[in-house]
């Protein structure tokens, strides 16, 4: 059906839109996908929406154990428009733990970012070794304790100066811009699958075309009396 519905409304949409959904979705991946656990400034979540949308990962997971994220329009530029947001947070259970055994199940590594020296450095970690979440912890405190027990990994930006660590935001997009290009290089199996890449492609249209619940409503009606 998802095939039939983006026929049909492709046409309510200009072909170079069409195409450039297209051309984005080739480059998208969820080889790598994005945890932000309680962050505080809105900025800074939005910040990293817009690294994830420029370099090409898919999906981003929102946890909220103790702040509520609101999307910051004018630091993510639309870009939480064309990603994939999976929000977790149910009052009174620990988000973090749901969502890392929901990633883990799904076959990810969890990988937690920190600014500690002793942990591995970006450069030498393996994407070789199967898909992984980058997790990047609150601003004052970083990843809790709950992500330091289920993580299988801790990469870390090497850095030589005074400061210890880097703004949420800044380390996230170094991070994404060395990752995905390692992935892009190395990973066969990066791009998404038939199915997602059809279910975004679909939702994509939809939110181009005024309308649309009319539309498409009023299409799968007359189909479905075809059919009779």
């Amino acid at each position: 059906m998802e095939k039939v519905l983006i026929e049909f409304l492709s046409q309510f949409v200009t072909s170079s839109r069409l195409e450039l959904f297209k051309s984005v979705l080739e480059e998208r991946t969820d080889y790598i996908t994005v945890v932000l656990e309680d962050i505080f400034h809105p900025h800074n979540a939005s910040a990293v929406l817009r690294s994830c949308d420029c370099f090409g990962v898919q999906d981003v997971h929102i946890l909220e154990n103790r702040h509520t994220y609101n999307v910051n329009p004018d630091v993510a530029l639309g870009a939480s428009k064309w990603l994939t947001l999976h929000r977790y947070h149910e009052v009174g259970k620990n988000n973090t733990t749901r969502a890392l055994l929901d990633l883990k199940n799904q076959g990810y590594r969890i990988v937690a970012t920190v600014p500690d020296r002793k942990a591995e450095s970006l450069h030498s970690f393996d994407v070789h070794n199967g898909p992984f979440s980058l997790v990047f912890g609150g601003e004052k405190t970083g990843v809790s304790g709950e992500v330091r027990k289920m993580a299988d990994h801790f990469v870390t930006i090497p850095m030589v100066g005074f400061t210890e660590s880097l703004n949420i935001s800044v380390a996230a997009a170094i991070m994404l811009q060395h990752f995905t290009e390692q992935i892009r290089k190395n990973i066969v199996n990066r791009k998404l699958s038939e199915d997602k890449y059809n279910r975004i492609l679909l939702d994509w249209i939809r939110k181009s075309v005024k309308r649309v619940d009319i539309i498409e409503k009023d299409f799968l009606t007359r189909l479905s009396r075809d059919v009779e």
